[in-house]
């Protein structure tokens, strides 16, 4: 008789797994959020002549973030179909070099063009990584600890975009009359390689090495149709499009907004790099905290990971109101909350994902939900937040950033009601 998924112990070399990834995760985020960090700096060098608060210059700024993104939504479905056929440690080595490779090039641009093709690349690599690493996870980590594991796992997200945040920041103050912003891109070259060789080196886990269920055949096209309808799947990625929508405008336009405000210093330490630690602290108590919850309660409470998810963005979003009109020193408490309540929910969404769907469809799924919520999300989120904070003002903005935070929290809610009976078929739907 096969032993239930929740009573399963994690595979063999589980940990190391989750180790190696984590430590990729980070670099993947520090990679993504040095360019928010030092945009101010970006727009002074490479639009030279042109005043670099117009509504036109901050929208083209904005597009930098979207050309990583638009490449990354595109190839993770291409890696996601190429796991059914090569090793998933092999493909993720490649992502890992070419992102590295290509954002250590972004240093070196000397025009907008240039640095928009090299941002492009680093979407292609991270589009090798973002749908294998927690398909990964999921097989190596039963059900009952997936909550948590994902949330270590995603740990790496305001932690490693915290990182970005102060690296760029201090990279960029060092020596400002020679581009010294220019550094933040170098130095993140090293570490990515280092991680490339070691996922070489990795052992693949079986699919679905966690899970009670037969991966003897491969996945095919037509088995993407039950994704879309499983409830759970489409409210999940729903709400995660408009968290994504919110986090992306949050992520890439804060800098600006603590320049333009002329936020005093906080105990000498420049705004951008206070803004890193708070986000550091906050993203990791709430992802932790989100993870630790929805396990928790998952037994007495079948939609958790829903509930935690969704009470998170509804309270994280006046907190973002908050900041916009609360006097500094207090307004960073109020972004502290804001960060934390959002935070709450990345390990039990990513959890919903890997539960509601069939092993072997895994990346499949990962990468479909990376095509959704980057595509109607943080793709467009910049350039259009650019835009209106050129028209009116960057409060206008965060305000419609705060409605998108809002409007997650309800659906995650909704889907609440039917996540428990979509993670017990799902074994089944194939």
């Amino acid at each position: 008789m096969d032993r239930p998924p929740q009573a399963s112990p994690p595979v063999r070399g589980a940990y190391m797994a989750l180790g190696l990834l984590l430590a990729m995760n980070l670099f993947n985020y520090i990679d993504r959020q040095v360019l928010a960090a030092v945009e101010p700096e970006i727009r002074q060098s490479l639009f030279p002549g042109v005043d670099p608060e117009g509504a036109g210059v901050k929208a083209m700024s904005g597009l930098l973030a979207s050309a990583f993104l638009v490449s990354y939504m595109l190839t993770a479905p291409l890696f996601g179909a190429l796991a059914q056929r090569f090793p998933r440690w092999k493909l993720i080595a490649v992502g890992v070099l070419v992102w590295s490779l290509a954002t250590g090039a972004g240093g070196l641009a000397t025009t907008f063009i240039v640095l928009f093709m090299t941002r492009c690349f680093v979407g292609v690599g991270e589009g090798a990584y973002g749908p294998l690493a927690p398909a990964i996870l999921s097989d190596c980590f039963p059900v009952a600890k997936r909550g948590r594991i994902l949330s270590l796992f995603y740990v790496a997200m305001p932690v490693g975009g915290a990182l970005g945040y102060a690296l760029g920041g201090s990279m960029a103050k060092l020596d400002p009359v020679h581009e010294s912003w220019r550094w933040a891109f170098y130095i993140v070259v090293i570490p990515g390689l280092i991680l490339a060789v070691l996922s070489m080196l990795m052992r693949e886990a079986p699919v679905g090495g966690a899970d009670a269920v037969s991966t003897r055949r491969r996945m095919t096209w037509s088995d993407c149709r039950i994704l879309l309808r499983t409830p759970s799947f489409v409210f999940d990625t729903l709400g995660m499009t408009a968290m994504s929508f919110a986090m992306g405008a949050l992520a890439f336009w804060i800098p600006d907004y603590l320049q333009s405000h002329h936020v005093p210093a906080l105990c000498r330490v420049e705004p951008r790099t206070v803004f890193g630690i708070i986000t550091a602290l906050a993203g990791l108590g709430g992802t932790l905290a989100g993870g630790w919850i929805g396990d928790r309660f998952r037994e007495r409470m079948p939609g958790s990971y829903f509930l935690v998810s969704g009470w998170g963005l509804l309270l994280s979003a006046p907190c973002v109101l908050l900041f916009l009109v609360a006097p500094f020193p207090w307004a960073w408490a109020a972004i502290f909350a804001a960060v934390f309540f959002m935070f709450l929910n990345t390990g039990p969404t990513n959890a919903i994902l890997a539960n509601v769907v069939h092993p072997i469809m895994r990346p499949a799924g990962f990468a479909l939900n990376i095509l959704v919520i980057h595509l109607l999300g943080d793709v467009i989120s910049p350039p259009i937040i650019g835009a209106v904070s050129g028209c009116w003002s960057i409060s206008v903005g965060f305000a419609l950033v705060s409605a998108f935070l809002a409007l997650g929290g309800v659906l995650w809610l909704w889907g609440g009601r039917y996540l428990s009976h979509d993670t017990e078929i799902a074994p089944q739907r194939l």
